[in-house]
C-alpha cells in the first residue's frame, strides 16, 4: 500500500474545516461535521445507524499520535477518533462518494444532519471596510451588508460584490484582493456570520 504522508495541517475553527496537504501535492478542506460522523472508532463503525445532527459541530483540539495518526477533540465531548494518515488521505479523496452515501443512510434512517447552532435569529449583517484607495475610487471606506441566504462565505461575498459592475469586477478578482475576518486573515471558504467585519486589501503587486 503506498503510504501518504501530511505536509501540513491547519484547523480553521471558523469554517470548521480541517485543512491537510500530503507530499502528492493534494489539499483536502475536511469539514468537522464528515470527520466526526466518518470517524473509525469501534462506536460508530459497528453502529447500524449513522451518526447525525453533527452539522454544526467543531474541533477543540488536534493532538498527535506518534508519527501516524491525528486524535480529534469534538465540542461535543467526543474524542475516541484515530484518524491515521491513510484514513484522512482515504476521506478526502473519496469525500464526495462517502458524503454521498452518508445523506443516502440519513434518509434511511429518517435522521438529519440537526440544525446551525447560531443563536442570531433574522438577517445577517456583516460590516466591510474597504482598504481599496490605491485600486478604486468609487465605493465608500465601509459599508453594513445584509447578507443574502446564500451568501455564507468570502468566496460568496466576493462574488456578489462583482455582480455590482465591472470596476468592482475588477478590483475583487481573486488575484487582486486579499482580506481578514475579525482581523484575522480568512480563506476564500472562511464561514461568515452575522456580526462580523470584513477587511478588503489590496495585495501586493
Amino acid at each position: 500500500m503506498t503510504e501518504h504522508n501530511p505536509i501540513e495541517i491547519n484547523l480553521h475553527k471558523k469554517s470548521r474545516l480541517l485543512e491537510i496537504s500530503f507530499d502528492t501535492g493534494e489539499n483536502f478542506k475536511l469539514s468537522c461535521e464528515y470527520l466526526r460522523t466518518h470517524a473509525k472508532s469501534a462506536e460508530i463503525t459497528t453502529s447500524d445507524k449513522p451518526v447525525a445532527g453533527k452539522i454544526s459541530v467543531n474541533i477543540d483540539s488536534i493532538e498527535a499520535q506518534g508519527t501516524y495518526a491525528l486524535r480529534l477533540f469534538f465540542d461535543d465531548s467526543y474524542d475516541q477518533g484515530i484518524y491515521s494518515w491513510e484514513t484522512l488521505y482515504d476521506l478526502g479523496k473519496n469525500y464526495e462518494k462517502y458524503w454521498a452515501l452518508y445523506l443516502f443512510a440519513l434518509e434511511e434512517h429518517h435522521l438529519n444532519r440537526g440544525e446551525v447552532d447560531n443563536a442570531h435569529k433574522g438577517p445577517s449583517i456583516i460590516k466591510i471596510l474597504y482598504f481599496m484607495d490605491k485600486l478604486i475610487k468609487f465605493t465608500k471606506e465601509e459599508e453594513d451588508l445584509e447578507l443574502p441566504e446564500e451568501v455564507n462565505t468570502v468566496q460568496q461575498l466576493l462574488v456578489l460584490l462583482r455582480s455590482r459592475g465591472n470596476r468592482w469586477e475588477r478590483a475583487f478578482s481573486d488575484d487582486a484582493v486579499q482580506f481578514t475576518v475579525n482581523k484575522e486573515f480568512a480563506e476564500l471558504f472562511t464561514v461568515l456570520e452575522h456580526g462580523d467585519e470584513i477587511a478588503l486589501i489590496p495585495k501586493a503587486k
